[in-house]
């Protein structure tokens, strides 16, 4: 069974971006989960807890958090939702996969579909 490492964006200022993002992150997940894939999620797993911390939108903490569990993964897929380019977390990622010999892939959230990374986008 494979294992991938979902990204996407997730820090916004506004909690209702982020709630949404975190729906996303779940049904993608969920969708993985469904292709045979053993996924993991950090978004999925992160966002409640961090709504109990004072520093829950401290980026180098979870970069450090996420990074450990990055390195158990086969594969990165990124979720394309709005913002996903101008993520700092996700370009962090997408690097770590890229220096980790993993295999990057897009899935797009309205269809799904799963597509091959191009690091020209």
């Amino acid at each position: 069974m494979k294992t991938c490492y979902l990204g996407l964006p997730y820090s916004h200022p506004s909690r209702k971006v982020r709630w949404r993002r975190f729906n996303a992150a779940n049904r993608a997940a969920a969708h993985l989960f469904s292709l045979g894939y053993n996924c993991l999620s950090p978004i999925s797993h992160s966002h409640p807890i961090s709504l109990h911390m004072d520093n829950s939108q401290d980026s180098e903490f979870w970069t450090a958090v996420d990074e450990y569990w990055q390195r158990q993964c086969d594969e990165l897929i990124i979720l394309t939702l709005d913002g996903w380019r101008e993520s700092v977390g996700l370009k962090k990622e997408i690097n770590l996969a890229l220096q980790f010999g993993q295999k990057v892939f897009f899935m797009d959230y309205d269809t799904m579909e799963i597509s091959n990374f191009s690091d020209e986008v």
